[in-house]
């Protein structure tokens, strides 16, 4: 990995206040280093710290991705109860679920419309609306 993504992580962790650690640094440098919104798994995410030649646990990347959740420079979307994504871009914006390839990407929010919701609950409020478009080959 080059400088330039190694300083890009350890920017973007220092604006969220998180301690530049070697293994934050080299985690955020692969999920921020060229500047392009990405959607990962704590799986995919390992595997591409191993083949830049890091040496960071599984448990360590979970670790990670939920800090960088808790501190906001990641947002987790699950896409079943059993397999979450980490998406580098927080702005509300809709999904698309490649259920054949197990992929996730951004939808147009530009075409997404949404007329009316129920009320919430008494004694509740809507934190947030998450949108997944699933799709599969026909």
């Amino acid at each position: 990995m080059n400088d330039a993504a190694h300083q890009r992580g350890t920017d973007w962790l220092a604006g969220a206040g998180l301690r530049p650690t070697r293994q934050r640094v080299s985690l955020a440098a692969l999920l921020v280093g060229d500047g392009k919104d990405r959607h990962v798994t704590a799986e995919s995410l390992h595997i591409a710290s191993q083949a830049a030649g890091e040496t960071v646990s599984l448990a360590t990347v979970y670790n990670t991705l939920k800090a960088f959740c808790d501190a906001g420079l990641i947002q987790e979307v699950t896409v079943d109860g059993s397999r979450s994504y980490f998406d580098t871009r927080t702005d509300d914006h809709p999904h698309f679920y490649w259920e054949d390839e197990g992929r996730l990407t951004d939808a147009p929010a530009e075409q997404l419309e949404v007329k009316r919701l129920p009320e919430a609950p008494e004694g509740t409020e809507i934190a947030k609306i998450d949108v997944v478009i699933r799709l599969r080959k026909r």
